[in-house]
Protein backbone atom coordinates (compact mmCIF):
# COMPACT_ATOMS: atom_id res chain seq x y z
CA UNK A 1 0.00 0.00 0.00
CA UNK A 2 1.50 2.97 -1.12
CA UNK A 3 0.82 6.79 0.55
CA UNK A 4 0.93 10.10 -0.86
CA UNK A 5 1.77 13.30 0.92
CA UNK A 6 -1.73 14.27 0.81
CA UNK A 7 -3.14 11.02 2.44
CA UNK A 8 -0.58 11.13 4.97
CA UNK A 9 -1.36 14.50 5.82
CA UNK A 10 -4.99 13.53 6.06
CA UNK A 11 -4.55 10.75 8.27
CA UNK A 12 -2.19 12.97 10.40
CA UNK A 13 -5.01 15.26 10.84
CA UNK A 14 -7.49 13.22 12.06
CA UNK A 15 -4.94 11.67 14.28
CA UNK A 16 -4.87 14.69 16.15
CA UNK A 17 -8.21 15.76 15.98
CA UNK A 18 -8.77 11.85 17.51
CA UNK A 19 -5.90 12.60 19.96
CA UNK A 20 -7.32 15.83 21.29
CA UNK A 21 -10.12 14.07 22.49
CA UNK A 22 -8.15 11.85 24.94
CA UNK A 23 -7.25 15.25 27.39
CA UNK A 24 -8.47 15.54 30.22
CA UNK A 25 -7.07 19.54 30.68
CA UNK A 26 -9.00 21.92 28.14
CA UNK A 27 -6.03 23.94 27.28
CA UNK A 28 -4.04 20.52 26.26
CA UNK A 29 -7.11 19.46 24.02
CA UNK A 30 -7.48 22.86 22.29
CA UNK A 31 -4.12 22.85 21.70
CA UNK A 32 -3.97 19.13 20.24
CA UNK A 33 -6.88 19.79 18.14
CA UNK A 34 -5.26 23.31 16.83
CA UNK A 35 -2.63 21.27 15.31
CA UNK A 36 -4.99 18.73 13.91
CA UNK A 37 -7.41 21.48 12.65
CA UNK A 38 -4.01 22.92 10.90
CA UNK A 39 -3.47 19.96 9.40
CA UNK A 40 -7.21 19.70 7.93
CA UNK A 41 -6.77 22.89 6.32
CA UNK A 42 -3.66 22.01 5.12
CA UNK A 43 -5.38 19.07 3.40
CA UNK A 44 -8.30 20.81 1.94
CA UNK A 45 -5.86 23.31 0.64
CA UNK A 46 -4.09 19.74 -1.42
CA UNK A 47 -7.56 18.91 -1.89
CA UNK A 48 -9.03 21.90 -2.93
CA UNK A 49 -12.03 21.50 -0.89
CA UNK A 50 -13.55 24.90 0.43
CA UNK A 51 -15.82 23.15 3.32
CA UNK A 52 -12.84 21.55 4.46
CA UNK A 53 -10.84 24.97 5.10
CA UNK A 54 -13.56 26.87 6.04
CA UNK A 55 -14.55 24.79 8.78
CA UNK A 56 -11.32 23.83 9.93
CA UNK A 57 -10.51 27.87 10.01
CA UNK A 58 -13.35 28.49 12.20
CA UNK A 59 -12.83 25.19 14.58
CA UNK A 60 -9.17 27.22 14.69
CA UNK A 61 -10.42 30.25 15.13
CA UNK A 62 -12.61 29.33 18.17
CA UNK A 63 -9.44 27.26 19.55
CA UNK A 64 -7.75 30.70 19.13
CA UNK A 65 -10.17 32.88 20.86
CA UNK A 66 -9.88 30.06 24.04
CA UNK A 67 -6.25 29.81 23.82
CA UNK A 68 -5.33 33.45 23.74
CA UNK A 69 -8.42 36.14 24.20
CA UNK A 70 -10.17 34.66 27.02
CA UNK A 71 -8.19 33.07 29.26
CA UNK A 72 -10.02 31.63 32.03
CA UNK A 73 -9.06 28.94 34.37
CA UNK A 74 -10.02 25.92 32.38
CA UNK A 75 -8.70 23.41 34.42
CA UNK A 76 -11.03 20.53 35.22
CA UNK A 77 -13.26 20.65 38.49
CA UNK A 78 -11.53 18.01 40.32
CA UNK A 79 -8.00 20.37 40.33
CA UNK A 80 -9.81 23.45 41.04
CA UNK A 81 -11.25 21.35 44.49
CA UNK A 82 -7.92 20.56 45.63
CA UNK A 83 -6.38 23.65 46.01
Amino acid sequence: MEFNLTEIIGYLASLFVLLSFFNKNLRKLRIVNSVGCGFFVAYGFMLGSIPVIVTNVAILGVNAYYLFVKKEDIRPKEELEKK
